[in-house]
């Protein structure tokens, strides 16, 4: 066992809700505190001299200077395997193209594809491990990754092969997402439906048997996939025994109705959300999940964090980094940005980064300081936790834990 701090705070996020509004009020700061971590998991957390003389022949690993502890972050959505880029698509969009314009010049999603497809397995493996390791500098250890820059069975297992390579060379915990529904690719001969029941025959049986993701993801929207033909796939990716997530209300309102209909962890993007489905939502069990660098990439409005959170939803905050719509890739800085224009309180926040986040990849053991839980947290050398936010991700993590030990 080992005893770290002290530090000047420690935000546990114990007691907290799953869904629905918080207030900082709620937030338990234990101050000069420490935590004892026993095999990878938090076994106490308290004052750290109590913890120091109730175990007086521990191990201390003793920090130097002011600093405070976070429960370590949780990005729930990211696109993060991929070759090349579309900074061509972010300039032409700036300068007033729209979205099927850009795609006929040769950019979107097809781009990256074509990009993702001519890029060796050594070249792909080497740019993810790079962004897994950006994404722990700034104290995210556990990190969803979809595929779906593939959409062919050997792309798309190429992917997720590397995505299971990854994880064999980091610390970070990695959730792979078949995102093989990502939208038809032009070069497939069929309709969308003749599409998707070439995934759910050819790519999610191996996908299954080498159990490369365990997670499904489908695009409702006009350009991708129409809301009745992915309601049937989604209930036949079910009985294969996948779990579900659903890309849905982006820019067309509907589709989360779908997300909650077939029992999907998370509905993810909701820029396009209406007040009904806002109800529809916070009276189930899944995930709203907001995605604002998504918003601030195309310039779109954000999810309705304020008026799901009040409505009782699990609100979940993720990066969406992806080389097109979310090309940013801080979470914290896109969670800052959000906090400001949709009023989110910081408990609010720092909860969709972590625990209601974890929830909604279906992990429960992390996302909180308090003893069993897993032992991934982020310090900062401040005297105040309000400063991380305050800063908008300028403020940088002095150290990210992953199992209790720096990584």
């Amino acid at each position: 066992m080992k005893l770290i701090g002290p530090f000047k705070q420690v935000i546990t996020l114990a007691n907290l809700p799953l869904r629905g509004k918080l207030s900082d009020e709620q937030l338990e700061v234990i101050v000069d505190g420490g935590i004892i971590v026993d095999n990878n998991n938090i076994d106490q957390v308290g004052n750290f001299e109590c913890l120091k003389s109730e175990n007086q022949n521990i191990e201390i690993e003793h920090i130097p200077d002011e600093q405070i502890v976070l429960p370590a972050f949780v990005d729930s959505h990211t696109h993060i395997c991929f070759g090349g880029n579309r900074a061509n698509d972010f300039a032409m969009r700036n300068a007033g193209k729209t979205y099927l314009e850009i795609a006929e010049s040769g950019g979107g999603i097809w781009s990256s594809v074509q990009h993702t497809r001519n890029s060796s397995e050594e070249e792909l493996l080497k740019t993810l491990l790079e962004r897994i390791n950006i994404l722990i500098s700034i104290g995210i250890t556990t990190i969803e990754i979809k595929s779906g820059y593939g959409l062919d069975l050997e792309n798309e297992l190429k992917m997720l092969r590397i995505i299971k390579k990854a994880q064999s060379q980091t610390l970070a915990t990695l959730v792979p997402t078949c995102l093989s529904a990502h939208l038809k690719p032009r070069d497939f001969e069929g309709d969308n439906k003749a599409y998707l029941d070439y995934i759910l025959a050819d790519i999610l049986p191996i996908v299954k048997k080498e159990n490369l993701a365990s997670r499904v993801d489908i695009f409702i929207e006009k350009s991708a996939f129409q809301p009745e033909e992915s309601k049937e796939f989604l209930f036949k990716t079910k009985d294969l025994g996948f779990e579900i997530t659903v890309h849905a209300d982006q820019f067309t309102a509907g589709s989360s109705r779908i997300a909650v209909e077939v029992g999907a962890k998370s509905a993810d993007h909701l820029e396009a959300t209406v007040d009904s489905d806002i109800e529809f939502l916070a009276k189930s069990d899944t995930v709203a999940t907001a995605l604002p660098g998504a918003s601030l990439g195309l310039g779109e409005k954000f999810t309705p964090a304020r008026k799901l959170l009040d409505a009782g939803a699990i609100l979940a905050i993720a990066s969406d980094w992806n080389p097109g719509s979310a090309p940013m890739g801080n979470l914290l800085t896109q969670a800052s940005i959000l906090a400001t224009y949709e009023k989110l309180s910081t408990a609010e926040v720092l909860a969709g980064m972590t625990f209601r986040s974890a929830y909604a990849l279906g992990l429960e053991d992390r996302g909180r300081l308090e003893g069993g839980m897993k032992a991934d947290f982020v310090t900062y050398k401040t005297d105040n936790f309000q400063n991380v936010l305050y800063n908008q991700g300028t403020l940088k993590a002095e150290n990210t834990y992953i199992n209790g030990q720096k990584a």
